[in-house]
């Protein structure tokens, strides 16, 4: 299994001192050094990279990370989209995979870091109020635009790793960055006419895989106003609604 390189000083850190801890371990009573040995094992898998090559349609936008879906919550008026607006929040146990990807193809319009609490992942608040990186992608062709996605640090998760940078193009998929040790992951996309939202409180997802959502097209390959108009035809039907949550 591939390693993040991101994780190469923790593991060096956890390989030295879970070692001293099994060796003094195992010179007293040898079974003592096991549980520093899974330790170290559940270090090396947190920091796992797998290979990912999904299967996506026109109009697809997939999960940026692995964990549970927690949140799908549909805000009225979401300002850095200008509009309605879906958010899915997905909280990543200390057991997943941390690696972010790309949840479309398109260009990285800006980011954002924004420092802030460390309240735990699963907390109603985490997301506001939490450490946070924001990235906004300006998706190609005619699918409604920009899409979001928020790396929020949680309670464990002190570290938040993004190397996409502005400008640059990113395909759907494509891995951006990583939250280390237990996080919380948004995808905020407009709220059109035809929006389907493909997944459910309680739901497992995967980064790269698991297509969360999908927008309607215009048959075009042009923008034209006809997405705009869709958009704004789904905004006569969106109201602020309470955020749908599932307890972990």
């Amino acid at each position: 299994m591939p390693i993040a390189k991101e994780g190469l000083r923790e593991i060096a850190l956890a390989t030295v001192v879970l070692g001293l801890l099994a060796w003094g371990g195992a010179w007293i009573y040898w079974p003592l050094a096991i549980p520093f040995a899974l330790v170290w094992i559940w270090v090396l898998s947190f920091f796992r990279d797998p290979t990912r090559r999904g299967t996506f349609e026109r109009g697809d936008i997939c999960s940026p990370a692995d964990g549970t879906v927690t949140e799908i919550t549909h805000v009225d008026d979401y300002e850095p989209l200008g509009g309605p607006a879906i958010r899915l929040g997905t909280f990543l146990s200390l057991f997943n995979v941390h690696v972010n990807r790309s949840p479309c193809s398109g260009t990285v319009r800006s980011l954002s870091y924004r420092a802030g609490e460390y309240l735990d992942a699963r907390h109603p608040e985490s997301g506001r109020r939490n450490e946070s990186n924001t990235l906004l992608i300006d998706p190609d062709g005619t699918m409604p635009g920009p899409i979001v996605v928020r790396q929020v640090a949680g309670f464990v998760a002190r570290r938040i790793i993004c190397n996409a940078q502005a400008n640059q193009h990113l395909t759907i998929g494509e891995r951006f960055g990583l939250i280390k040790f237990g996080s919380r992951t948004e995808l905020v996309i407009p709220q059109c006419d035809g929006t389907e939202v493909l997944v459910k409180l309680g739901d497992k997802v995967r980064a790269g895989l698991t297509v969360m959502a999908r927008q309607p097209l215009p048959a075009s390959n042009m923008s034209s106003p006809a997405t705009d108009d869709a958009c704004k035809v789904g905004s006569q039907k969106t109201g602020l609604v309470t955020p749908l949550r599932v307890p972990l």
